[in-house]
């Protein structure tokens, strides 16, 4: 059986046909969140590493880090930083080495430039994930041999020097084509983690399909593990949420094993929060007293005040269970379990009050 072993210094995340579907956390992500962007290009870190927290606690494995910062400002003073190949490297070794600070979950490095990539393996503890290679030739002869050198395993994108075509044939025949020659450099084929190219379903109406049938085949004929972008299937939809629910546990059931996205619901605003209490006001709604915002979104359905794990999350979740992926349901009930409220438990801040396991 296929298992790719991704490692910090003292944790484990093993992706497999048999294993527990693997999250991989894709916050920590400069790119369309201009917030974030502006805080690296002034050496702060402090959100990175709130991402990264959030996001273990919502359930993710896997912590991926991109550094594809634009730094618009410094390029004023000095015209090497809008060359990615110049900022990416010194950004993604701060990257990991602050994330590392403050979780131990194993990384995934993620870079187009491939001194970030090798800069990020330099300082990552453990045995992270690459990404990514493609089936473009100059690509695969820089990546491999970092794959090969470092002993990592790595994603590989099905699309080559033509580009990523919307044919599954040819992507599949890419996959291949990477997996072969990951072989010639030694590199086994667990630790080859396809990324089929999902399409947007609103563009493309076969998108679903053809991710299901390319999970099979990379499942069956090349024995490898696969991820993908999991919002990619709903974008420019509606309820894309309802959308990526319904699609994860499809292609879970078909053989892909890891999707990176985002295991987070963010937390309700307070625009919407002050939208919705006016909305509840003119109806002439009264409010017991002293009633906190949290309690209140939860009356009226509008999510938390606090980031959680999100609907997608959820689903995953059953499909484990579903898939016996989840041996008894344990993680399900745990997922599922109310959290205890302060002072419960003995006033030991234990979860529901049960009997403390015995160690």
């Amino acid at each position: 059986m296929t298992r790719t072993v991704i490692e910090s210094q003292t944790k484990t995340a093993i992706m497999g046909f048999d294993q527990p579907f693997t999250v991989i956390g894709e916050r920590i992500n400069p790119t369309g969140r201009k917030i974030l962007n502006a805080e690296l290009e002034a050496g702060d870190f402090s959100r990175v590493q709130a991402d990264a927290l959030a996001q273990v606690a919502a359930g993710a494995t896997v912590l991926d880090i991109n550094s594809g910062a634009v730094f618009s400002n410094k390029m004023a003073e000095d015209p090497r930083y809008a060359d990615n190949n110049f900022v990416e490297p010194d950004l993604m070794r701060q990257l990991v080495q602050k994330v590392q600070e403050v979780t131990d979950c194993p990384l995934c490095i993620d870079s187009s430039v491939p001194g970030a990539l090798e800069a990020g393996l330099e300082v990552a503890k453990g045995r992270p994930l690459l990404n990514s290679v493609t089936g473009e030739e100059e690509r695969l002869e820089i990546v491999l041999p970092l794959v090969k050198k470092y002993n990592v395993p790595v994603v590989a994108i099905s699309n080559d020097d033509t580009g990523i075509s919307e044919d599954p044939e040819v992507r599949f025949a890419v996959a291949k084509k990477i997996v072969e020659r990951a072989a010639d450099f030694g590199i086994p084929a667990h630790d080859i983690v396809v990324d089929p190219l999902v399409m947007p379903i609103g563009a493309m109406g076969t998108a679903g399909l053809q991710v299901f049938e390319l999970n099979n085949r990379l499942r069956n004929e090349l024995g490898v593990n696969t991820t993908c972008g999991a919002s990619n299937i709903s974008f420019g939809l509606p309820n894309r949420h309802g959308i990526n629910n319904a699609f994860l546990p499809m292609a879970m059931a078909t053989g892909m094993t890891s999707a990176i996205m985002n295991p987070i619901a963010l937390p309700v605003g307070p625009k919407k929060l002050a939208e919705k209490k006016a909305e509840v006001e003119a109806a002439g709604v009264i409010l017991p007293e002293g009633m906190d915002d949290e309690a209140f979104c939860q009356m009226f359905g509008l999510g938390s005040t606090k980031a959680r794990a999100g609907k997608e999350m959820e689903a995953i979740r059953a499909a484990n269970f579903l898939t016996n992926n989840d041996e008894g349901g344990a993680e399900w009930i745990r997922f599922n379990k109310p959290p205890a409220t302060e002072g419960e438990g003995g006033g030991r801040g234990r979860r529901g009050g049960g009997r403390r396991r015995r160690a």
